[in-house]
């Protein structure tokens, strides 16, 4: 009769038995965890697309102002009317493109961003719900 090295040795004949092994952890989940799932992936990258083309926008046409009225001071003073300047005309577009940005960005989360956002947060839910009953 050969000694198992995985379990004691009795020195007494009064010890207990070895506790049995633990249970086989549960398989693997057929998804992975909601931090490294492919649509929070596609979320973020929608949302980068949707910040930067609303800030580009809007900066583009106000550095583009800026820029004519420090290197083409002759061309903002000459009128496209008479008695308006055409740096006046292109200061007062600011505003509507502006709300352009504004419109684009939201446009875009209504479109794009926001059912990706709700179909992870659903997901989301989904799987607390699973996980709450499997304990």
């Amino acid at each position: 009769m050969s000694h198992d090295p995985s379990q004691p040795y009795p020195t007494y004949p009064w010890q207990p038995p070895a506790p049995p092994p633990e249970p086989a952890p549960h398989p693997a989940r057929h998804r992975s965890p909601l931090g490294h799932h492919s649509d929070l992936r596609i979320l973020r990258s929608a949302y980068r697309w949707q910040r930067r083309t609303a800030t580009l926008t809007a900066l583009g046409y106000f550095t583009f102002f800026l820029v004519l009225s420090a290197y083409a001071p002759s061309f903002m003073a000459s009128s496209l009317t008479e008695g308006l300047p055409t740096g006046l005309v292109l200061a007062l577009l600011q505003l509507p493109v502006t709300w352009l940005a504004i419109a684009v960005y939201e446009h875009t989360a209504r479109r794009y961003v926001d059912p990706l956002a709700d179909r992870i947060r659903k997901q989301s839910e989904v799987d607390a719900r699973r996980e709450a009953a499997a304990r």
